[in-house]
């Protein structure tokens, strides 16, 4: 016989074990305390792209920095962007920018209700509207991110690919049949709680599970980790590039990349991509002349830094060194920076990296820089690898989040 979806005061037993078991066993996370449609929103934006262990720290720093909706929305985006840095994936940062000030505009400081409303704002897609009309407004919607469609496949056994909006729907579908009306908020968080906790992708710690009775691949198949299949990872590309730390007066000179793409609105030493056969100093001074007009001394090198994004892996040979002369066009939109300059500035992770090298080479905005005999090559110490969210390929906003 059909299930049918229940009424507004009856629970399944699948939902009645799940709820059960969040109630005892959820973990204290920030954003649980006293959820707001305003921190339901920046959590859910936060985890698009982010662990919960170390989107954590990142919440709770954006938080004290911006506790409304209003004061968001009236901050300078350089402000948004520094209170974010370290989080990554900075388009979602300027989204929230976006989002904050459109809704101003509008005449009002608060996130409209609807899924419909939701996902026409800027970074909030399918999953997130259906995460925050579900969790801050109590709407009977099914929110799936990468946990719950791992979950969701297993309780049902879908061998389907889950990046295929129709298996999506698929399982959505079969979950809004367990979904209590009344609770939709609670269930959706508990789906995703068990996914991260319990029923991980590699080992399901199925005798832990509260509904593993109900489990198709736990019922029949050796190894419920099985479902969902796992697609072959893409090799990402492999980027050499060359950066010059410019020193004058004590200052260091930085420029700002164009607010959209790529780690848009965030400062950098300049410098680029090595051409076909171009040695990295020679790069160097190409890139500087060519993105602020400016020559440069004897360089010294500094060190190679190695750090890699979702998308690709770069490498930055950096160099330090002062300025010679500066062409008449005066190109580029660099700033020269002292020490407190450079604090308050956002920059991306590989620059803070750059700058830990220049520091260490005597190189300090705020002190007359001394003159060095160039050094043998160095490297930088080995660094974490950050986490590749291979779910949302589209962007922020544009499907399921990933690794709550």
């Amino acid at each position: 016989m059909k299930r049918t979806r229940p009424g507004p005061s009856e629970v399944t037993p699948l939902a009645r074990a799940l709820l059960r078991w969040h109630r005892s066993q959820a973990r204290p996370l920030p954003w649980r305390r006293s959820p707001t449609p305003y921190t339901v929103w920046i959590s859910e934006i936060l985890l698009q792209q982010t662990r919960v262990a170390q989107a954590s720290p990142y919440f709770e720093r954006f938080l004290e920095r911006f506790p409304t909706l209003e004061s968001l929305a009236r901050a300078p985006l350089t402000e948004v962007l520094k209170a974010w840095q370290g989080a990554g994936y900075y388009a979602r940062a300027r989204n929230l920018h976006r989002c904050a000030r459109l809704l101003r505009a509008r005449g009002t400081a608060r996130l409209p209700s609807t899924v419909e409303e939701l996902e026409r704002l800027p970074g909030i897609g399918p999953y997130t509207a259906r995460a925050i009309a579900s969790q801050a407004f109590g709407v009977p919607v099914v929110a799936l991110e990468s946990n719950g469609l791992r979950v969701a496949a297993r309780w049902t056994l879908e061998r389907g690919d889950l990046r295929k909006a129709a298996v999506r729907r698929r399982l959505e579908e079969k979950l809004r049949v367990e979904l209590p009306s009344e609770r939709a908020g609670e269930f959706n968080e508990a789906v995703m709680e068990l996914g991260e906790t319990v029923c991980t992708p590699k080992s399901p710690a199925c005798p832990k599970c509260p509904v593993s009775k109900h489990c198709r691949a736990r019922g029949e198949l050796t190894d419920p980790a099985e479902v969902p299949a796992r697609a072959p990872r893409k090799p990402r590309p492999h980027v050499r590039a060359a950066v010059v730390v410019l020193e004058r007066e004590g200052r260091w000179l930085v420029q700002r990349r164009p607010p959209g793409g790529f780690l848009g609105g965030l400062w950098e030493f300049p410098g680029g991509k090595m051409l076909e056969g171009e040695s990295p100093e020679a790069a160097a001074r190409r890139e500087l002349r060519e993105e602020t007009g400016w020559e440069a001394g004897p360089l010294e090198f500094l060190g190679t830094v190695r750090h890699a994004y979702s998308h690709l892996t770069v490498e930055l040979w950096s160099y330090r060194g002062s300025p010679g002369p500066r062409s008449a066009d005066g190109r580029g939109s660099g700033r020269w920076v002292d020490a407190a300059g450079f604090e308050r500035l956002p920059v991306p992770k590989a620059t803070t990296l750059v700058a830990e090298l220049a520091r260490k080479a005597g190189a300090s905005p705020g002190a007359r820089p001394r003159t060095s005999a160039r050094g043998r090559p160095r490297e930088a110490p080995a660094r974490r690898k950050p986490v590749k969210d291979a779910t949302r390929a589209a962007g922020p906003g544009a499907g399921p989040s990933a690794h709550r």
